[in-house]
């Protein structure tokens, strides 16, 4: 089963039985697996979501035997990747950590999933369990739009973190253009007629972030190839793509699996593609939070720790625990 919402949009969807239908994907970080749900996607009755019951009982348990990254280990980590940018004089390279939660008996996945909603009305907002794989998140980050009819293709550069009520410093600055010019670049290739917005702050509940908004008319046979080249940006990455993909998957201590990958959902109208970011893998007894953090040169370990931390609250704030 899944459930979703989509951006400032309240009603809630899922899919039906026609297993001829194949409308939702989820792709992982590194291209090599992925979840697909059939059947039409389908709106549901807030009512009956209500009366059905999905319980963490039902999630399989975590038998990973993963120990949780220390602060400690998370700073010598952070430094290792602040080295590889000087030594190879990178603009960006992003670092992710898992946040493993186990304070519980039972979660109340109905009504978190149901504060989620509440809490991050502008986010795609979504919850499934496959029998093998459980996921909830909330994430604003769009990695692609298009629509079918007009051919207009859309996207966003969405870099830097902050919480609300701090002012923007050249790290952040710093850290989002390099991400601005990769999605520039890429769409310029398929299209003469790119629409760029002014930069400006995207709210996500108590953290916000610069973001920048790309518009352009495109072939419908280019998106697929357009998709393959963002992903994944300099957002949840670094440049140059290949190089930092690998010094991630060797200095990270745990595979990101969905995190950071990316989500598909078309409808009659459009095909739109979400990064799945600020999300979480649910077992039976344990949580793993999934945040990461854009490192730059001017990078300072204890504030990237503290905005993992803060990263981390989207989903943990919004659990019903017993």
């Amino acid at each position: 089963m899944i459930y979703f919402k989509l951006p400032f949009d309240e009603k809630l969807y899922s899919t039906d039985k026609n297993s001829t239908e194949n409308h939702i994907n989820f792709y992982s970080f590194d291209g090599l697996s992925q979840i697909d749900f059939n059947g039409n996607i389908v709106e549901i009755n807030p009512e009956i979501f209500d009366k059905t019951i999905i319980s963490s009982k039902s999630l399989t348990e975590d038998k990973n035997q993963f120990l949780v990254e220390t602060k400690e280990e998370y700073l010598q980590n952070l430094n290792k990747v602040i080295s590889v940018i000087n030594e190879n004089q990178l603009p960006k390279m992003v670092y992710s950590r898992r946040k493993i939660f186990t304070d519980f008996n039972e979660i109340d996945l109905n009504k978190s999933f149901k504060n989620l909603c509440r809490s991050y009305p502008n986010a795609f907002r979504y919850i499934f369990n496959d029998g093998e794989n459980s996921w909830m998140g909330a994430f604003s980050e769009v990695l692609g739009k298009f629509n079918k009819k007009t051919y207009e293709f859309e996207t966003m550069s969405l870099a830097g973190t902050l919480p609300v009520s701090e002012n923007w410093s050249e790290k952040e600055i710093e850290e989002q253009k390099p991400v601005s010019n990769y999605i520039r670049n890429i769409l310029h290739n398929y299209s003469e007629n790119l629409e760029e917005s002014e930069t400006y702050d995207h709210i996500s509940g108590n953290i916000k972030h610069l973001r920048t908004d790309f518009k352009a008319h495109i072939k419908a046979e280019n998106l697929d190839k357009i998709i393959q080249e963002l992903h994944p940006t300099p957002a949840v990455c670094g440049i140059p793509k290949e190089f930092c993909k690998e010094k991630i998957e060797k200095i990270e201590k745990f595979p990101r699996e969905l995190y950071a990958g990316y989500i598909k959902i078309e409808t009659e109208e459009t095909v739109q593609y979400f990064v799945n970011l600020r999300c979480s893998k649910l077992y039976k007894d344990s949580v793993h939070l999934f945040v990461g953090g854009g490192i730059t040169a001017q990078s300072n370990p204890e504030k990237e720790w503290i905005e993992t931390e803060l990263k981390s609250e989207a989903v943990l704030k919004n659990l019903v625990i017993s």
